[in-house]
């Protein structure tokens, strides 16, 4: 069993400032270390004496006052600590951007602070990794390992993609050097995603239309070769919608992609994105889930928030939850990311919107054990920003905030330029800093919405429903089918049905487009031509099931 190690820490000399030095002690304790605080205004005698009898392996030390004395100071406590040093004794300075930059002249300590970085920088350097400049082996560069090294942190990830090659390698470099993120998501045109193979098909005039225009495999090298500095963010990107396995081979070996996400019923003739039919598709797509998790890359179905952003009814939003982890499962996934997209559809107000999660990870939850386990991923919806830049930079941290009531292992911070224009590398990285403070905020001690009795009693009623609507999906199945909920034939049925309806889906070639939702006390719920709340049962009766 490895021995404890010890933080000893104080302000220095006539500082009484200690709210920085107890933080980066309550973060230490969190990375396993005894802490001991000796409080404010200490003599340099008394820190290098409790450094000596507490057998210390790392000293910390703060000065909030003038940086000119500050700097004698320091200088005095380099000398007098000087043997500790040379003993193996490691030294951590924190103070305000004047001090800090006379503490890095002096070079003695090992890292200095200066009140810039993020608590999860801090806590990364109590866990023994680069703050700052470091290399790739300061920075895990798979999904699980990053998530275990960042937590109680979730990983931030975010999208980008410019019009231009050059300018989103040029930015994804400066995010990286910015430590904003710790996932790239890749947003790549539509013709990478349905045309890379068939440049025959591709339409000069579409370039750059919705992300970065890739068109070979070097183009995808590129983007990585740009993201090698900084905090040497992972990478991922879309699955695009042809040629899936062909794609999943270049991106794992150009982006040594952290993750895939794959749809179930989109992605297809059915949302207008690709060429292939609804059950041909989810064949298509339980194949590549399938070639994923044999290859031990994690999962992630985005199937629910296709559903919340066509208006569907908050049970049909959880019951696409499960059919996402029940088909990752039964395809051989061993790492699945549930996402959890808040504000789908706009207009739900924070307590139904948080039942509704919950009632998600509730009824995935049997799924999991030691050959499944459930990350959680958590983002606001796309559609829910508004387009005033105040207005829309207060929505994503509160957003934020209310996500981390789920404890999200990772957020997928959507930029509050969204209403507007696609995150440019500046947006990305404000955005991450207004995330990155509200989960701050929230791990110092939020207040547990999840307990509030409307939110259990609604989290309750949609778990209950939702197994009424995968009941009636599994009688579907024709004679014979082993596994429906797994079964193509039986899932494409479930949509052309009605099970599983969303307004939007009005006049399409498979979707019915039948079912009527409004926002009620908050939740979004089927309704009949009235305006009369109908329950699951009602629903599913009038579909003649």
């Amino acid at each position: 069993m490895a021995t404890e190690k010890t933080v000893v820490a104080a302000a220095l000399g006539e500082c009484v400032h200690v709210a920085g030095v107890m933080n980066f002690l309550r973060l230490a304790e969190a990375a396993g270390w005894r802490t001991v605080f000796l409080g404010p205004a200490v003599p340099i005698e008394q820190v290098v004496e409790a450094a000596r009898a507490e057998r210390a392996d790392l000293v910390g030390v703060s000065y909030r006052l003038t940086p000119e004395t500050g700097e004698r100071l320091l200088a005095e406590f380099a000398e007098a600590a000087d043997s500790l040093r040379e003993r193996g004794v490691r030294f951590a300075f924190a103070g305000t951007p004047p001090v800090a930059q006379r503490a890095r002249a002096l070079g003695f300590f090992e890292q200095v602070f200066d009140g810039s970085e993020p608590p999860d920088a801090v806590l990364a350097y109590v866990k023994g990794h680069a703050v700052g400049a470091g290399t790739v082996e300061d920075f895990p560069q798979s999904t699980v390992a990053r998530i275990a090294w960042k937590a109680p942190f979730p990983l931030l990830r975010h999208h980008f993609g410019l019009p231009s090659l050059e300018a989103t390698v040029a930015g994804i470099r400066q995010i990286a050097e910015a430590h904003a993120l710790d996932v790239i998501s890749l947003g790549v045109d539509q013709d990478a995603q349905e045309n890379f193979f068939h440049p025959e098909r591709q339409d000069p005039r579409r370039r750059g239309a919705g992300g970065v225009p890739v068109r070979s495999a070097d183009d995808y090298r590129a983007l990585y070769a740009a993201s090698r500095c900084g905090n040497y963010p992972l990478l991922r990107t879309y699955s695009g919608t042809d040629d899936f396995l062909r794609l999943a081979e270049v991106y794992v070996e150009t982006i040594h992609i952290a993750w895939a996400a794959v749809p179930l019923f989109w992605f297809n003739r059915m949302d207008g994105r690709g060429p292939w039919d609804l059950a041909g598709s989810i064949e298509q797509h339980q194949a590549l889930m399938r070639w994923y998790g044999g290859r031990g890359i994690p999962v992630e179905l985005n199937e629910p928030h296709h559903w919340g952003m066509r208006d569907a009814p908050d049970v049909v939003f959880v019951t696409a939850a499960y059919l996402s982890a029940y088909n990752a499962r039964a395809c051989g996934v061993r790492d699945y990311i549930a996402q959890l997209m808040f504000n789908s559809p706009p207009g739900l107000s924070d307590a139904m919107d948080l039942a509704k999660m919950l009632a998600c990870l509730e009824i995935i939850a049997p799924l999991a054990g030691d050959d499944f386990r459930i990350w959680r991923q958590t983002r606001t919806g796309l559609l829910s920003y508004p387009l005033d830049p105040a207005a829309a930079r207060g929505h994503l941290a509160a957003s934020v905030y209310v996500q981390m009531a789920v404890r999200p292992h990772i957020v997928h911070v959507v930029g509050h330029t969204e209403a507007h224009h696609a995150a440019t590398a500046e947006d990305v990285i404000e955005a991450c800093g207004l995330a990155r403070r509200a989960i701050a905020n929230a791990l110092a001690g939020a207040p547990d919405m999840t307990a509030d009795p409307k939110v259990q009693a609604r989290k309750a009623q949609l778990v209950e429903e939702a197994q009424l609507t995968l009941a009636a999906i599994r009688r579907l199945a024709a004679p014979g089918v082993a596994d429906p909920l797994a079964d193509a034939d039986t899932l494409a049925q479930a949509v052309t049905s009605g099970i599983l309806d969303a307004p939007h889906l009005r006049n399409n070639p498979y979707g019915r487009g039948q079912v009527r939702t409004r926002i009620v006390d908050g939740a979004c719920v089927a309704v009949d031509e009235r305006g009369r709340v109908l329950s699951e049962r009602e629903r599913l009766r009038q579909l003649g099931l």
